[in-house]
C-alpha cells in the first residue's frame, strides 16, 4: 500500500502559493509529530514511540503580559524558626518587587491554624504587603491541606471578574509533614486535580530534608505546576525567581492535546506524564503554556505488520488553547505517516536522535522512582540494579546516537547509586531523587544537565 497523500498536500500548497494567497499567520502554539525511526521494519508487528511536541512562540513584540493572580502560601511551623523562615521571607518579598499594579496577590500562612494575611486584590501597596510578610513568625504544627485550600479560595475571588487570559497560580512553601488535617499523598494530589480543572496550578517548594516530597510532588504534578527542592534556605531566592520567570511568560492557557492513531494502531502507554487513553485516542490537557518553551507527551504505540515500501497514516494529533493575548481560541495539528522497509540499512539511518534523546532521558527518570519504590521494599540490590542498568543503557545510546547529554545523565546516575551503596535512601537523596524525576517527566524548564533543544 502506497499513500500519495504528503505529495497530495505539498501540491495543494504549491498551487495556493502560486496563486497569491496570503499565508495565514503562524499559530502562538505549533503541534509536531515525530517517530523514534523515520523508517520502520517491514513485515513484523512492532512498537514504536511517537514524540508530539507543543512548542510554544515567544510573547508577541510589544504585547502587554497577561496579568498574575498569584497566591503565596508560606509556612510558618515552629520548625521553620531562625534563618529559614527569614530567607523565606525575603525571597517572597523579592517575588513581589516583579509583579504590577495589574497583578493580583494574595498571601496565606498557616502552622497549626491558617491566616489569610492579605486577601486578594490588584498589587497597588507593594510596601503594606512586605510589612504584612516581614511580620511573620514561627510556631506550630503543619496545616498544609488548609494552608492550600484557603489560598483556592483566595486565587478564586478573582477568577471569574477578571480576563480570561489571566493566570492563576499558587507558590507553597513547607519544610515539614502535613500533620493537621488531610494529609497523605492522594488527598492531596486529588487537590490539586480539582485545583487545575478551575485553571490553577499549584508550584510546591520543599525545603530542606523533613517535607514529604510524595505529597508535595502529587500536588505540583497533579495541577501542572513545577516542583523544587531546597536543600538549605539559601537556594529560596533563586527558586522564587526561575518560578516568577515562568509565570510571568505564560503565553496560553488551557490546552488540550487530542491524539488519534490510525487504523490499526494501537496506543500502549504513555511515557513520563499522565494522558488518558480510550481505544485509539489519547487526550492530554496541560493549564498553563510557556513562551520559548516545548512541551511534549511520548506514546509507545503498537504497529501491525505492512509490507515493504508501505506508507500509512500513523496518527493525527490536534492541540487547542487559549490565546492569552489575543483573548481567542488558537489551534494547531499536525500529522504523522510511517514508512516500511524490508532493507535493515534503510531503518537504521532513520533512527530521529531527538526523539531517542527524549525518551532516554524519561526512561531515566521512571527508573529513579522505581529505585525508590525497590529500596521502600526491600529489594536494596534490585534499586540499586536499576540504577546501574538505565546508567549503562544511556551510555550506549549516548554513543550510538552522538548524545553527550545522555552521557551525563548516565553519570548523575551512577553517583545516584554510588550514593545508595554509601548512604542508603537518605532523605536528601531520596528527594533528589523524586525531584528529578517529575522535573524532567513534566518538562520543567530547569535543567540540570540539558541544553535547551538537543
Amino acid at each position: 500500500m502506497n499513500i500519495q497523500a504528503p505529495l497530495l498536500i505539498l501540491l495543494l500548497t504549491a498551487c495556493a502559493a502560486a496563486s497569491g494567497g496570503e499565508s495565514p499567520p503562524a499559530p502562538l502554539i505549533r503541534c509536531q509529530a515525530e517517530l523514534d525511526r523515520g523508517v520502520l521494519p517491514a513485515d513484523q508487528t512492532q512498537t514504536a514511540i511517537v514524540k508530539i511536541s507543543l512548542a510554544a512562540a515567544p510573547p508577541p513584540p510589544n504585547a502587554n503580559r497577561s496579568p498574575v493572580n498569584l497566591c503565596l502560601v508560606l509556612d510558618r511551623s515552629g520548625s521553620m524558626g531562625g534563618s529559614k523562615l527569614e530567607n523565606a521571607k525575603e525571597a517572597a518579598m523579592e517575588a513581589l518587587s516583579r509583579l504590577g499594579r495589574n497583578d493580583v496577590v494574595s498571601v496565606v500562612a498557616y502552622n497549626s491554624s491558617v491566616e489569610t494575611l492579605f486577601p486578594a486584590q490588584p498589587l497597588t501597596d507593594v510596601a503594606q504587603v512586605r510589612n504584612l510578610i516581614q511580620g511573620i513568625h514561627s510556631s506550630g504544627n503543619t496545616a498544609l491541606f488548609g494552608g492550600v485550600s484557603q489560598a483556592a479560595a483566595e486565587l478564586r475571588k478573582h477568577s471569574e471578574d477578571q480576563p480570561k487570559g489571566m493566570v492563576h497560580r499558587m507558590v507553597l512553601l513547607s519544610d515539614g509533614l502535613a500533620n493537621v488535617g488531610p494529609s497523605s499523598p492522594g488527598d492531596l494530589s486529588r487537590l490539586g486535580a480539582g485545583l487545575v480543572k478551575e485553571g490553577i496550578s499549584v508550584s510546591t517548594v520543599g525545603l530542606g530534608d523533613d517535607y514529604n516530597e510524595d505529597v508535595m510532588t502529587g500536588l505540583s504534578r497533579r495541577s501542572d505546576g513545577n516542583t523544587y527542592f531546597a536543600e538549605n534556605s539559601l537556594d529560596l531566592p533563586r527558586i522564587f525567581t526561575e518560578e516568577l520567570g515562568d509565570v510571568l511568560n505564560v503565553v496560553a492557557r488551557d490546552a488540550r492535546l487530542v491524539i488519534e492513531c490510525g487504523e490499526g494502531v494501537k496506543p500502549v502507554r504513555t511515557i513520563g506524564r499522565d494522558a488518558d487513553i480510550r481505544g485509539r485516542r489519547v487526550v492530554l490537557d496541560l493549564n498553563q503554556l510557556y513562551g520559548n518553551q516545548e512541551r511534549y507527551l511520548l506514546l509507545e504505540v503498537e504497529v501491525p505488520a505492512f509490507p515493504d515500501q508501505s506508507e500509512i497514516p500513523l496518527a493525527t494529533a490536534r492541540v487547542r488553547y487559549h490565546d492569552v493575548f489575543q483573548q481567542t481560541a488558537g489551534q494547531h495539528s499536525a500529522s504523522l505517516w510511517a514508512r516500511f522497509s524490508s532493507q535493515e540499512e534503510a531503518v537504521s539511518a532513520s533512527v530521529n536522535p531527538r526523539v531517542q534523546q527524549d525518551y532516554y532521558f524519561n526512561q531515566s527518570a521512571m527508573a529513579k522512582e522505581e529505585a525508590i519504590r525497590q529500596w521502600e521494599a526491600g529489594d536494596t540490590q534490585g534499586a540499586r540494579r536499576t540504577l546501574t542498568t538505565n546508567s549503562l543503557l544511556l551510555q550506549q545510546a549516548s554513543t550510538q546516537y552522538d548524545l553527550p547529554e545522555l552521557n551525563r545523565e548516565a553519570e548523575n546516575l551512577r553517583q545516584k547509586e554510588q550514593e545508595l551503596e554509601t548512604l542508603g535512601l537518605t532523605k536528601r537523596n531520596r528527594k533528589a531523587l523524586k525531584t528529578e524525576a517529575l522535573q524532567e517527566s513534566q518538562q520543567q524548564r530547569i535543567k540540570r544537565h540539558r541544553s535547551s533543544s538537543p
